[in-house]
């Protein structure tokens, strides 16, 4: 039987009206609790849906100060919150106020927020994936998303965002990974970015290397993080440019590289330095670090 959720929606529906409670004026509250009452049973979409619209007048826009960056889910799930403006939650929490036994009327519902939204809203409508009722509704809806060329929308689909990494198929995937790349996103903040590396990923991205290098331009340290586990005779050449290169971040980045491989000359390459070596055994060197040095 296939179920609306597959989180503890209420459970999270508290936690995060929590925090939207802590960073909120009476006043706003006030009107949030009065627009619930007024939906109705059954819910009145038109005043859903003008709800959501009208969150940041009555709600405020300011930045929330969470006690953590995110709230469980479930096993191993979270979903982040940091650097949330407080409408971007409450259109979030709102959105958990649709009721979603109706499977047709609440992706009808749904969909219809996401053809009508601007920027912000489309942008929240995103962050909330991994929230929403049916998640296998939304595959395509997210496709769409990692084509958009609006940065906070690109953002919302593909930073802190555990839905892609759960429902998306491998070409979906790839695109999105192949995206943040093209437009400089912080690729460590990809959730299930390792969970889902692929060899035809690793393969368009030495592809994706080569043309940069062609082009005189520099190729992304974190790239070789996803060739890494797929190092072979074919891409070793390429691990082995970097480990000899000028710039001590992408000589990490092949040690890094090396050390998730079982390729055996890559394993051999990395032996070659001891002070790598220890720095990846002991953890004082990691895809982390390596992020923080290049933001």
């Amino acid at each position: 039987m296939e179920h609306a959720y597959y989180y503890d929606r209420n459970k999270f529906e508290g936690s995060l009206y929590h925090i939207i409670e802590q960073n909120s004026t009476e006043q706003a509250l006030n009107w949030l609790q009065q627009q619930k009452e007024k939906l109705g049973e059954p819910v009145s979409v038109q005043r859903f849906n003008l709800t959501f619209t009208a969150i940041p007048r009555f709600m405020g826009k300011q930045a929330v100060q969470p006690a953590a960056p995110f709230i469980e889910l479930s096993a191993g799930d979270r979903f982040f919150i940091q650097g949330a403006t407080l409408d971007k939650l409450v259109r979030i929490w709102w959105l958990l106020q649709l009721p979603a036994a109706d499977k047709d009327i609440y992706i009808n519902v749904i969909e219809g927020l996401f053809d009508a939204a601007d920027m912000n809203e489309q942008a929240a409508l995103y962050a909330a994936l991994p929230l929403l009722a049916w998640p296998q509704a939304w595959i395509f809806r997210t496709t769409e998303g990692i084509r958009s060329n609006i940065g906070p929308v690109q953002e919302a689909v593909m930073l802190y965002n555990i839905y892609p990494a759960r429902n998306l198929e491998e070409p979906a995937w790839n695109q999105l990974v192949m995206k943040a790349f093209f437009t400089d996103k912080p690729i460590h903040l990809i959730i299930g970015l390792d969970e889902r590396a692929n060899q035809k990923l690793a393969a368009t991205l030495t592809d994706y290397a080569h043309e940069r290098w062609a082009a005189g331009r520099k190729v992304h340290p974190m790239l070789w993080r996803l060739v890494g586990p797929f190092i072979n005779a074919d891409n070793f050449p390429d691990i082995q440019r970097i480990w000899h290169s000028e710039l001590n971040v992408e000589k990490e980045a092949a040690g890094l590289a090396c050390a998730s491989s079982t390729y055996a000359p890559a394993q051999s390459l990395l032996e070659q330095s001891a002070t790598l070596r220890e720095e990846i055994a002991g953890h004082r060197l990691t895809w982390d670090t390596i992020a923080a040095r290049i933001a």
